[in-house]
């Protein structure tokens, strides 16, 4: 049994674009599927992108800076995602992510160094009625502790 050759970036986009191409607003969900598939929408993608849609390379880069969800770096092994909107706020998010911060040694939308962790920042994550909240690779908490959250920066936790 043989294995195709891995796909090379510039085939996979247009792959991806091919299958999103009549999509209403096709960038958005062309680059969701990008994030679906890579982890993140690699800046070499951006022209390829620009001439299946004919579109400038400003337009598309300028969506994929606009909205925080697309990243253009792979994200770390974990990914901690802190609600910063104003019910989690109100009950101790600030506190949480100062710890995050500094634990880390990493701002918002970065991820250490050795690639274990990228912590970011969202303005909601719906579970306002148990605040402060966390989401660790897509599975959600509520009324995290600063000792929890500790806990869930560990790599292996």
């Amino acid at each position: 049994m043989t294995s195709s050759p891995p796909q090379s970036l510039e085939d996979r986009v247009r792959s991806i674009v091919a299958e999103h191409r009549d999509d209403r607003g096709a960038l958005l969900p062309i680059l969701h599927a990008v994030m679906e598939e890579m982890g993140h929408v690699d800046p070499a993608a951006i022209p390829i992108l620009a001439d299946e849609l004919n579109l400038s390379r400003a337009d598309v880069y300028g969506v994929i800076t606009f909205y925080h969800d697309f990243r253009q770096t792979p994200p770390g092994r974990k990914t901690i995602r802190i609600c910063r909107a104003e019910a989690c706020q109100a009950v101790g998010a600030a506190q949480l992510a100062d710890n995050a911060r500094a634990r880390l040694g990493v701002g918002f939308g970065e991820t250490t160094a050795d690639g274990a962790v990228t912590l970011e920042q969202v303005f909601c994550l719906g579970n306002c009625a148990t605040g402060p909240s966390v989401q660790v690779d897509g599975r959600l908490y509520g009324r995290v502790s600063p000792e929890q959250l500790d806990g869930m920066l560990e790599v292996g936790a």
